[in-house]
């Protein structure tokens, strides 16, 4: 394979508490999965965690550092690399990906499968990628098949709820004088709210559809706060606005209720983010229970597994749109044909959607609703090691 050995794997987590935000700006909310509880909202600060990214730099003996990273807020994932994977991976070749991914996994069979321990093997698999990238002086698209488009169409991923509809109209116009055609906003209410709540949703919905017209595409995120009954109500709710899709409105253990969900939808139902590995993504397909994947790979597995899910999707004829824009995702989105477009995070607040554009050089912007990926090797990321340091989280 190579003559390349790998030296050590170094593991930062770096932390999301920092100012951000507009102060003549209300606080922006969406519905998630404890907005069941009363406490909710008081409590939103502990479900996202004091951890946004972990870093995983993998060394080698060339001199060459592939940089990835690791899922959002998984604080105990940098434990996982340094006490289970990192020797595992430490002497061996970089090249040998198929073999290092699948030595992690069985490994971690017993604590593993889902959840952390995935999102650890996601940080170095994408940092092996990027090591195999700068070795060869080739982009990481290459190694996947090579560049299948020129650009992508972007979605601006914004649009969190607000009580001042007006402010939400005014943002989503301002989307559109930037470029974009598509964007996707948040859905602020669950069933815990009642028929207010009900009210409160189709209310966000039509502010903005009114606001960016009927030839620019909308869709909206309930981020798994929703259940089955609950769903398919809003569902058929919302159909007068015509939406591309609705992305989450269930658990991702209810595959049960995601096929349900998608057998009696008239809109398109997309989910993946929080689903891991092959495994999990071989029973949407067999059972119909997504329209649309949305794998993010520095949690999925790596790059290594989720060219399978592509793969996968594609024998169906299913559209794959990873969730987010960093570029461990965009090698993929350009490399591959089943993906049509992909999310964007306007830079207009400083959160856990932002860290990349802060942490490193590269990102690619989007000029007139679209991204363009620029031809340099590896992943093309720059990290910034002085805001790095900074934000470095005291574990």
């Amino acid at each position: 394979m190579s003559d390349i050995r790998i030296t050590g794997v170094r593991v930062r987590a770096l932390s999301n508490a920092r100012p951000g935000g507009s102060p003549d700006r209300e606080s922006p909310w969406l519905c998630t999965p404890i907005s069941h509880f009363p406490d909710s909202r008081e409590r939103v600060a502990d479900y996202w965690g004091p951890v946004s990214v972990l870093v995983v730099e993998v060394e080698t003996d060339a001199g060459i550092t592939g940089v990835g990273t690791s899922g959002v807020g998984n604080a105990g994932t940098k434990g996982i690399i340094d006490h289970h994977f990192a020797p595992l991976v430490i002497g061996e070749d970089p090249f040998k990906i198929e073999l290092l991914w699948s030595k992690m996994y069985r490994s971690s069979n017993r604590f593993g499968r889902r959840g952390a321990p995935i999102a650890a093997i996601s940080g170095i698999d994408i940092a092996l990628w990027d090591i195999m990238g700068k070795a060869l002086n080739v982009p990481v698209y290459d190694l996947l098949g090579g560049r299948s488009k020129d650009s992508v169409q972007a979605y601006a991923s914004r649009l969190y709820a607000l009580k001042d509809l007006d402010q939400l109209a005014d943002e989503a116009r301002g989307y559109v004088d930037q470029g974009y055609r598509m964007m996707k906003q948040r859905f602020g209410f669950g069933p815990a709210d009642g028929p207010a709540g009900i009210k409160g949703n189709i209310a966000l919905v039509r502010a903005v559809r009114e606001a960016v017209g009927d030839d620019v595409e909308l869709a909206a995120d309930a981020y798994m706060g929703w259940d089955l009954e609950y769903a398919i109500k809003m569902e058929r709710l919302l159909r007068p606005f015509d939406l591309r899709w609705i992305e989450e409105p269930l658990m991702p253990h209810d595959v049960t209720g995601y096929e349900r969900l998608c057998g009696v939808s008239e809109t398109p139902i997309s989910h993946g983010e929080h689903c891991f590995t092959r495994w999990d993504f071989a029973e949407l397909i067999e059972r119909r229970a997504a329209h649309i994947l949305q794998p993010d790979i520095n949690r999925v597995g790596g790059i290594t597994e989720a060219r399978k899910i592509f793969a996968m999707a594609a024998a169906r004829d299913l559209p794959v749109v990873p969730h987010s824009n960093e570029l461990h995702n965009l090698h993929l989105v350009f490399s591959q044909l089943n993906t049509p477009f992909t999310e964007y995070f306007p830079d207009v607040e400083l959160d856990g959607n932002t860290i990349f554009y802060e942490i490193f050089d590269g990102n690619p912007p989007v000029q007139d609703g679209q991204v363009r990926l620029e031809s340099r090797p590896g992943l093309g990321y720059t990290l910034k090691e002085e805001v790095v340091e900074k934000m470095a989280a005291d574990l």
